[in-house]
C-alpha cells in the first residue's frame, strides 16, 4: 500500500504509546480538493510545519521563522518525513524526551493548489512549486523552491518559502501574518493547549466529523486560479 509505505519513516520516529499524535490508522473525510495544514510547534526551536495534502499523506516542511507575507524574505523550509492526512488535526503537547516534544498548535488550515501546466509531483520532482493557498490566515500564491547545496553537508533537504506578488502579499511586512497566534481550530493559545485547558479542536480531516470548510477559506478558487496563471511571470523578489 502506497499510503503505508509512505508513513514508514514517520512512524519509525514515533512511539505511539507514548505521544498522543496520530499514527495513521484513523479514516480521513474525503475532500473534492486537496487541503493542507500549518501546525505552530513550540519544539526544541518555535518553528511552523507546512502540510500539502498529496498522494494520501502530507507532504512536509518545517519553516524554521514561519511564512512571511513580503515577497523578498525568503524563509527556510526544511523538508522532513511525510505525515498521515489525520496528523492535520492534531493540536496537543508531544511530551518531553519524544521525537519533536513539545506544544502543537493548528496555526492554519484550508485547500491548496498547484499552479501551472506541470503536477505537483513533477514540480517536487523539479525542485520548484509552485502553488496557491486557501486558508484562514494565508492565502494567493506561494512557491517552495529547494536548494542545490546544503552548507552545513548534512542529510537533510533544504528549500525556501517565498510569498508571491498579489494581492495579499505585504511588502515591508515581514512577520505580519505570524502576530495572529492562536489556534484555528480551537481559539485556544499555545499556553492553553500546553495546559490542556480551554475547547477541543475542531476536526477539519477526520471521517464522519460533519466538518465543513474552515471559516475565512475562499471556497471558490477558480478566480484566484485563472489571475495567477495570467501573472505567473511576476518576478518573486
Amino acid at each position: 500500500m502506497v499510503k503505508a509505505k509512505g508513513l514508514a519513516r514517520y512512524r519509525a520516529k514515533r512511539d505511539f504509546s507514548k505521544t498522543d499524535e496520530p499514527s495513521g490508522e484513523h479514516d480521513v473525510g474525503a475532500a473534492t480538493r486537496l487541503r493542507f495544514v500549518i501546525q505552530r510547534h513550540a519544539a526544541r526551536r518555535l518553528h511552523y510545519d507546512l502540510r500539502l495534502e498529496l498522494g494520501g499523506v502530507f507532504k512536509s516542511w518545517a519553516v524554521t521563522k514561519g511564512p512571511s507575507l513580503d515577497p523578498k524574505i525568503k524563509r527556510l523550509a526544511v523538508e522532513v518525513e511525510d505525515h498521515p492526512l489525520d496528523y492535520g488535526d492534531f493540536e496537543g503537547t508531544i511530551p518531553k524526551g519524544e521525537y519533536g516534544g513539545g506544544t502543537v498548535e493548528v496555526w492554519d488550515r484550508g485547500y491548496w493548489a498547484p499552479e501551472g501546466s506541470q503536477s505537483a509531483e513533477q514540480m517536487l520532482r523539479k525542485g520548484e512549486l509552485t502553488f496557491a493557498l486557501y486558508g484562514v490566515r494565508l492565502k494567493g500564491g506561494w512557491v517552495l523552491v529547494r536548494l542545490r547545496s546544503d552548507r552545513d553537508k548534512s542529510k537533510r533537504v533544504n528549500w525556501l518559502l517565498i510569498k508571491r506578488r498579489d494581492a495579499f502579499a505585504r511588502a515591508g511586512a515581514a512577520d505580519a501574518a505570524l502576530a495572529d497566534d492562536r489556534s484555528v481550530a480551537s481559539g485556544r493559545s499555545m499556553a492553553e493547549i500546553a495546559a490542556g485547558t480551554g475547547r477541543r479542536a475542531r476536526p477539519f480531516m477526520r471521517k464522519g466529523t460533519g466538518r465543513s470548510p474552515p471559516a475565512g477559506t475562499d471556497k471558490s478558487s477558480g478566480s484566484h486560479g485563472r489571475s495567477a496563471q495570467r501573472g505567473r511571470s511576476a518576478q518573486r523578489g
